[in-house]
């Protein structure tokens, strides 16, 4: 494709989504920033959580991730079942019966203030990290294939990136974002369907599900070696849990369900969204399979994340192939950065300056807006610091992976409200949640280096049993 053909595509697709914002911005409020007025029908959520779970991150990699542990992705696709259960059966009906805009209010009435402000702040640093780490790797992308072309500095790419953001969300917030997010998850699967369809024409496949399944890139269970990274329990487990913790106690997930307009409707959203899911996770694999058997038949040099974008942007597999793999691309990129940016503006006025206990509605909304043009820098400057001060790409993916330590504390915490009736010294919550992580990382490396025992995903069990053991050490005799 050519650069200005990429860019008329990047331009269209702005103009759905600020026309999206416009409709769905009239007469909106903070009510309908934050909670979509509670109207959003629950077939739109749960279709366009699709496309938030699946960041731009996750349409490249996974895909890529076939070649060298096959299909083992699967058995934590499984864990991710369990723990959706978890979530509409325990915490959705949490939420609803208290009422929640930010769900880490449920922590300031159990515990107190101290472990309600670590809670949010927590995910504040893990969703911002997150969030600017996967854009950085698109706008890498687009300054690669288009903005070089045209002499436009990174910076310039990142900045009206963010800004285009800003405006299609800056009004309408979540309500915007049900709809934008429905969207971007039908461009994202057509975009895997077609490459599909593409690569099995190209290749000549009569049958696609025999092919697949028959390959012997499709083995899906590991049970041989307890030590691996892949051992199937191990994998299973941490599915469970991180999605119980990255989907059911993350602000920006759970702010779309919130929106439902009952118990009911978010329940039958979880279900539905879990059952579509791993089959969309099932294609991308299949997708995976396909695309490294084309690579070793043509004699590409493509590997892990660079295999996908290599294939689809070559031209070998048609036009179509490069437009939807693009569009597909943008769209999981920005079906998570929007739906971030909207919940780091929630989560800080709710949590951190406290506007719904102020009166004023005007004042309310206008900080609000202050906010969310606020992490709009935050976002810009991260990501430029990630480019022009670290540089180094495996540095920042460490730093991302650190940043998802983060959600082991919320997962105590909530576990341990949840499941006990104790109280605790809240002062206490913030040194037992910093010590938490940090002893993770040790034992997890030493594990690692000394025995070959490779936690993989379980890190987050481990950090969230270590907070767990943590708030038993500091409970008081009274019970809550």
């Amino acid at each position: 494709m050519q650069p200005l053909h990429i860019l008329l595509l990047i331009l269209a697709y702005f103009v759905v989504l600020i026309l999206i914002s416009y409709i769905t911005g009239k007469s909106a409020n903070n009510q309908t920033f934050f909670k979509a007025n509670n109207s959003s029908p629950w077939y739109l959520v749960a279709f366009g959580m699709i496309g938030a779970s699946l960041s731009g991150v996750t349409f490249i990699s996974v895909p890529g991730w076939v070649e060298g542990d096959k299909m083992s992705y699967m058995q934590m696709v499984l864990g991710y079942v369990v723990g959706y259960a978890v979530i509409g059966l325990v915490l959705l009906p949490l939420y609803y019966r208290l009422n929640l805009t930010s769900i880490y209010t449920y922590l300031e009435g159990r515990f107190g203030r101290y472990s309600y402000k670590t809670g949010a702040s927590f995910f504040l640093l893990s969703r911002t990290v997150g969030a600017a780490f996967r854009l950085f790797l698109v706008a890498n992308v687009l300054q690669l294939i288009l903005f070089d072309a045209y002499g436009i500095p990174f910076w310039v790419t990142v900045t009206i990136t963010i800004l285009l953001i800003w405006l299609y969300t800056f009004k309408g917030g979540i309500k915007t974002i049900v709809w934008t997010d429905t969207l971007q998850t039908l461009f994202m699967l057509i975009a895997v369907g077609v490459c599909i369809v593409m690569i099995k024409d190209e290749m000549q496949i009569d049958n696609l599900f025999s092919y697949v399944t028959d390959n012997n890139l499709s083995k899906t269970f590991f049970f041989d070696d307890v030590k691996a990274g892949n051992y199937f329990w191990k994998q299973f487990f941490s599915g469970a849990f991180i999605s119980i913790v990255m989907t059911g106690l993350d602000q920006d997930m759970m702010q779309k369900n919130l929106t439902c307009r009952n118990l009911k409707d978010a329940q039958k959203n979880m279900f539905w969204f879990t059952i579509v899911l791993v089959i969309v996770n099932f294609f991308f694999l299949a997708l995976g399979v396909l695309l490294t058997d084309y690579a070793t038949a043509n004699e590409l040099n493509a590997h892990k994340d660079s295999l996908f974008p290599t294939i689809a942007m070559s031209g070998d597999l048609g036009i179509a192939t490069s437009l939807f793999f693009l569009l597909g691309l943008i769209a999981a990129a920005y079906s998570s950065a929007d739906s971030a940016l909207t919940s780091l503006t929630t989560s800080f006025s709710i949590d951190i300056l406290e506007i719904d206990k102020k009166e004023n509605e005007e004042e309310k909304e206008r900080t609000r807006k202050k906010i969310h043009v606020l992490f709009s820098f935050i976002l810009v400057a991260t990501i430029l610091i990630f480019k022009y001060f670290i540089a180094d790409e495996s540095v920042i993916a460490k730093i991302f992976q650190f940043a998802g330590y983060t959600y082991g504390p919320l997962l105590g915490l909530y576990a341990f409200g949840l499941f006990t009736k104790l109280n605790i010294k809240d002062k206490f919550v913030p040194i037992i949640c910093l010590i938490a992580p940090a002893l993770t990382y040790v034992i997890s490396f030493y594990s690692k280096k000394k025995f070959g025992f490779d936690f993989g995903f379980f890190v987050l069990i481990l950090n969230g049993f270590l907070t767990f053991l943590g708030l038993l050490a500091i409970k008081t005799s009274k019970n809550a």
